[in-house]
């Protein structure tokens, strides 16, 4: 893949995600299509030389590789479907790349049905800031000669050193799933420790910094938490409604897998709780407040933006 024989990259949904990966491979130099619910979405890239579509069939037909990143299952599969969706306008050799944060059914209903295509998963994290950057970390399942042939359109959007070739079908999204699980754990274990150690007597910065010092340091305590702790920030960027749909799909998958998962079903409880409270358009760190709000407090740092 040479800079004189770049791919032409269609790209569904634009969205905070999918509005800086697409600036990213613009910059890049891919040729794109683009389409989104919301026209006006695509403005600036068409501005830059991108092709609207009407249609999600028509950004297949006049695609080498097709990207979906979408909020959920339900939103991919209406995307694959009917007179206007992709696989209408989709023909063989064509690769479908799903971005999105999801569960291996929908793509392997279109394996199945559709040998002629290349279907590759590859989820991200990073959030709309990776998005924006072009640092995202990309998990990817499926072949490995289809993978390493992307890699240069992974590469556009993510941090070459963290495109990772996870495994076989479906393992993108599993990671991806089980990424989001730890972290949303995290994120409940530490707000229910500062809350008690604060109530407790103990000075937030003497405590979190302790922790830090501890065997039960992690990378939530050490960085993430500090959105929370020196700002107030709860992270809208990412809503409360989707953490609470990625913890729904965590949970799908250890019930496929036959696994238990009690203390993950308990997270995704809190989680729905937050949400109930303080409203589908919260942010993803918003659990956090749950815990400020039941010892009457908010948990800042001195010096903190208030």
């Amino acid at each position: 893949m040479t800079s004189i024989s770049l791919p032409t990259v269609g790209f569904i949904g634009l969205g905070n995600m999918g509005s800086g990966m697409t600036r990213n491979l613009q910059a890049a130099g891919f040729p794109l299509v683009i389409t989104d619910i919301r026209r006006e979405s695509g403005d600036a890239l068409v501005a830059g030389g991108a092709v609207w579509a009407d249609t999600a069939a028509d950004v297949a037909s006049a695609s080498d590789v097709v990207i979906t990143m979408l909020p959920t299952p339900r939103h991919v599969d209406a995307v694959l479907s009917g007179p206007t969706g992709l696989l209408a306008g989709a023909r063989a050799g064509l690769t479908w790349v799903d971005m999105s944060t999801s569960v291996p059914e929908v793509a392997e209903r279109v394996r199945a049905a559709h040998p002629e295509l290349v279907v590759l998963d590859a989820p991200v994290s990073g959030m709309s800031v990776g998005a924006a950057n072009g640092t995202l970390q990309i998990f990817v399942g499926g072949d490995a000669e289809h993978v390493e042939r992307l890699r240069p359109v992974f590469e556009a959007m993510g941090d070459p050193e963290r495109i990772i070739h996870v495994g076989g079908h479906g393992a993108g999204y599993a990671v991806k799933l089980m990424i989001n699980q730890l972290w949303f754990s995290h994120l409940v274990a530490t707000a229910e420790v500062l809350a008690i150690g604060v109530k407790a007597g103990v000075d937030l910065d003497v405590l979190r910094r302790s922790l830090i010092a501890s065997p039960a340091n992690s990378t939530f305590v050490e960085r993430d938490v500090l959105s929370v702790l020196d700002h107030g920030d709860y992270d809208e960027g990412f809503a409360i409604a989707l953490a609470c749909k990625d913890l729904g799909l965590s949970i799908d998958l250890a019930r496929s897998v036959g696994v238990p998962a009690e203390l993950s079903g308990l997270v995704e409880q809190i989680y729905r709780r937050a949400r109930a409270q303080y409203g589908d358009r919260a942010g993803e760190m918003t659990p956090m407040k749950l815990y400020e709000d039941l010892i009457g407090q908010e948990l800042r740092l001195a010096g903190a933006d208030r």
